[in-house]
């Protein structure tokens, strides 16, 4: 079965070159009848114009047009033989073998062409003007063949126009180096230049430079199309306003949007623009240049990348937002120079309204958010503090993202960016404009926490509340950029703070306690040693109570941080179990201090066990909806969703 199966392929093979060979028969044959149709009507006019000078000659006619004739005649069937052998060999051979040798055979058929026009039009002319004919010896034999005569070479004059004419053999001939001219763009090295150059030149000659323009568009966008689509920018049309509410969800995108930017202007569109000056690098192509390359650009989807930018700026303002307009801004700014190298000149204009358009966007939003941020801050005022005390999620936002701001890739981006936007408003600029408005932010800060504090019914956790956040402001700015803006002294002024506002906290929980551990009225006789054991129980059950309340309490309150816990418990231990302990050992030697199950039992807690429950008070509650952020959290970028609720156009809560 397979061998039949072969054999069937084999005869398919077979009768397919037959009809091949039958039909270039055919085409050979036609070919053939009209070069000797041609050859035949060609020795028919040498033959006559002679023929026709020697009759004038024998009746002593003027011969003297024929004489002049003759020369040019015999040209007119030297230059069509020449056409005929050019023909036949662009015809045959391919322009891809030797694409300037084929340019040369080319161009000697044009040259050829119209050295045939003109011989036959002077021909032509030169037997009008012969009196031969109007000669009143003229033989009918002179003037019919000199009509011949003249008809051909009128035919012969059109062999040109033919040639040109839509389907004739040159316009065939340039459609095949058009092709050609196609197939060497799409992956041009170097050494094609050269040919690249000649075959322009070759068609720009035959007003092909629309389309000459046309193909090198299309080729070269198409190659740059296709390297773009590796990097999969589906993002840069599928992102919508309507598609994120806060820039924190399309983060992502816009750092790749800066790489990708960089990558295609830095590489690809550099390439092309290099390319396009090296193809188009006579003067009379210098427009053709820039037009082509700006197109390749438009074509490439340059403005994809402008319409995600323009998407980004057109979001809804919050602080986080202008983090990411300084990294546009950077990533635009850093191909400034690229950008104006490339894109310059009338062929590019309108790529340079659409950046300068986004620039322009995204330095007033960056302007727009920064001179707005203490307003924003202040706008949280009315909302709730923790319910247990800790630091708001908004002081340590702020704080965090100020020292971000403050950092020298940012900082110095905002420097510039303000400069920018202050120039165009022609304001003069000062560096100090910019320290005093983050100044500004902490200290409308610092008035949101005392107005937070006073909402609380606990005076007690007020004061650790005040207690929380001055420490966290000195202690987690000191040594950090935010901390050099503010200074030494404002440090050291909230440090003094918290010192103040622990010692009130203290005083008012925990100091309370000793006392109801007091000596009076404990002796049975004045004078005495026996103790009212009664007393002694009610006083241990009063500071037990008293204890639990305050330690139930306060176990739902948190420090932010483990230094501060330490410290604070410490100084409470110090406060509670040292007269504790005392108190025990003086008025109660006989009880046993370990906790028992007894039903006698009438001291909970040994001085230890007190001890170690208040060391482990304040510790975070993992997990807790609502709880704000620890200070031991807050050393990384804000990239949570934290960020995103707070400082955006409308209030957030703490």
């Amino acid at each position: 079965m397979q061998g039949i199966e072969k054999i069937k392929a084999a005869r398919e093979i077979l009768k397919c070159s037959i009809e091949k060979s039958r039909k270039l028969g055919v085409e050979i044959n036609n070919k053939c009848w009209k070069l000797e149709s041609c050859g035949q009507r060609l020795d028919f006019l040498a033959t006559t114009l002679r023929n026709l000078a020697c009759k004038c000659t024998l009746h002593k006619m003027s011969g003297h047009d024929f004489d002049r004739a003759i020369g040019p005649a015999a040209s007119v069937v030297k230059i069509f033989d020449v056409i005929c052998g050019l023909e036949n060999s662009l015809s045959t051979d391919d322009p891809s073998d030797d694409i300037l040798a084929y340019l040369t055979t080319l161009k000697w058929m044009e040259e050829a062409l119209g050295l045939l026009t003109d011989n036959c039009k002077l021909v032509v002319s030169w037997l009008e003007t012969s009196n031969c004919i109007n000669s009143s010896v003229a033989e009918s034999w002179y003037v019919v063949n000199v009509n011949k005569c003249l008809s051909i070479l009128r035919e012969l004059q059109a062999t040109e126009e033919r040639f040109r004419a839509k389907g004739g053999p040159l316009m065939t001939t340039l459609d095949k180096v058009e092709i050609e001219f196609g197939s060497t763009l799409t992956d041009i090295a170097p050494d094609d230049i050269q040919n690249v150059q000649a075959i322009i030149d070759r068609l720009a000659a035959n007003n092909r430079l629309n389309k000459i323009m046309y193909i090198y568009v299309e080729v070269r966008s198409s190659n740059v199309r296709k390297a773009l689509e590796t990097l999969d920018l589906d993002y840069l049309e599928e992102i919508s306003l309507t598609e994120f509410d806060s820039v924190l969800s399309v983060e992502p995108y816009i750092n790749q949007w800066a790489k990708h930017l960089e990558f295609a202007v830095k590489y690809l569109f550099d390439i092309e623009h290099r390319l396009c000056i090296e193809v188009f690098q006579k003067a009379e192509f210098k427009d053709q240049c820039m037009d082509c390359f700006a197109k390749i650009a438009i074509q490439s989807g340059i403005h994809s990348f402008i319409k995600f930018g323009n998407t980004i700026t057109k979001g809804k303002k919050e602080a986080v937002k202008m983090l990411k307009l300084l990294d546009m801004f950077a990533s635009l700014n850093k191909l400034r120079s690229d950008f104006n190298r490339l894109f310059s000149g009338r062929a590019c204009r309108e790529i340079q309204t659409q950046t300068r358009d986004l620039i322009k966007k995204v330095v007033n939003g960056i302007c727009e958010i920064f001179w707005e941020l203490s307003l924003q801050v202040e706008l949280q005022r009315p909302t709730s503090p923790p319910v247990d005390g800790n630091v708001p999620r908004l002081v340590n936002f702020v704080v965090e993202y100020c020292n971000q701001l403050l950092e020298d890739e940012y900082w110095s981006t905002l420097i510039q960016v303000v400069e920018i936007h202050q120039g165009w408003n022609h304001v003069s600029f000062e560096k100090g404009l910019l320290l005093n408005e983050m100044r500004s932010i902490i200290s409308v800060i610092e008035l949101n926490l005392e107005n937070w504090a006073n909402t609380y019914e606990d005076v007690s956790l007020s004061y650790l509340f005040l207690m929380n956040n001055h420490w966290y402001l000195c202690k987690y700015m000191r040594g950090t950029k935010l901390g050099e803006v503010m200074g030494h002294e404002w440090i050291r002024g909230h440090e003094e703070y918290m010192e103040y506002y622990e010692t009130l906290y203290l005083k008012e929980s925990w100091g309370k306690l000793p006392a109801f551990l007091n000596e009076e009225g404990l002796l049975l006789f004045p004078g005495g040693r026996a103790i009212d054991r009664q007393v002694v129980k009610k006083r241990i059950n009063e500071f037990t109570e008293a204890f639990e309340e305050i330690y139930k309490k306060q176990s739902n309150w948190e420090l932010c941080d483990k230094g501060l816990r330490w410290r604070v418990s410490q100084l409470v231990v110090h406060v509670i179990v040292p007269s504790y302990s005392s108190y025990l050992q003086n008025y109660v030697p006989s009880i046993e201090f370990e906790v028992a199950s007894t039903a006698d039992q009438h001291v909970k807690y040994t001085a230890e066990t007190l001890g170690n429950m208040i060391t482990c008070l304040f510790e975070p509650k993992v997990g807790k909806y609502g709880s704000a952020t620890k200070c031991t959290e807050l050393s990384g970028k804000h990239n949570s969703s934290i960020v995103a609720n707070h400082l955006s156009s409308t209030p957030a809560a703490a």
